[in-house]
């Protein structure tokens, strides 16, 4: 058996870095992972990945709840009309991350998600890959970005999206499903 799976106290096998903080164990079992398709969701774990990029995933988890109040839910029509008043809000929240080029990227990437037909998880779940035949093995297995992501991320970018490289559209798979990297024997999914 791997070091890359641990036993919790609650004697369920998980990978790793879900029993490395309580936030993570919820965020492990219950969501990573899990599909997500409705076009606000989606635009909310594309709008905390690129919140994360240089960041560790546990600062965006703690900080969730004040993302959500501060961004109004992340309701994609709401967001996307903001203007700058609401930037400088944004700015003065300590409870966020408050970086200018992210926030103006936010509110950027609702005015885009607004302009796809067929709307946002349509067109993100259409880079989804198939099914893999097993589960990766070991952490060393799970890839950083894919052919996949590779093509979302410039695909994005042209209908005007910000933030979206090969690493942070993999990320954004790996958040809503679109991909399964739990490790084999690990409790979700098994």
């Amino acid at each position: 058996m791997t070091d890359d799976l641990v036993t919790g106290p609650d004697g369920r096998r998980r990978c790793r870095w879900g029993m490395s903080a309580p936030e993570y164990v919820a965020y492990h079992d219950d969501e990573w992972g899990r599909p997500i398709h409705g076009d606000d969701a989606l635009y909310e774990r594309l709008t905390l990945e690129a919140f994360q990029a240089g960041l560790s995933w546990l600062t965006i988890l703690r900080k969730r709840p004040a993302f959500r109040a501060a961004f109004d839910g992340f309701r994609i029509e709401v967001v996307a009309g903001y203007g700058p008043a609401d930037v400088q809000r944004l700015l003065a929240d300590a409870g966020i991350i408050r970086n200018r080029a992210k926030i103006e990227a936010a509110i950027a990437n609702a005015r885009a998600a607004l302009e796809v037909p067929g709307g946002l998880g349509a067109l993100l779940w259409s880079f989804a890959p198939p099914p893999r035949g097993r589960r990766p093995a070991s952490l060393a297995e799970v890839p950083t970005q894919t052919a996949e992501s590779v093509a979302m991320a410039p695909e994005l970018r042209r209908r005007g999206f910000r933030f979206v490289g090969p690493t942070t559209a993999y990320a954004l798979m790996q958040a809503t499903g679109m991909v399964d990297d739990h490790l084999e024997g690990c409790h979700v999914g098994a």
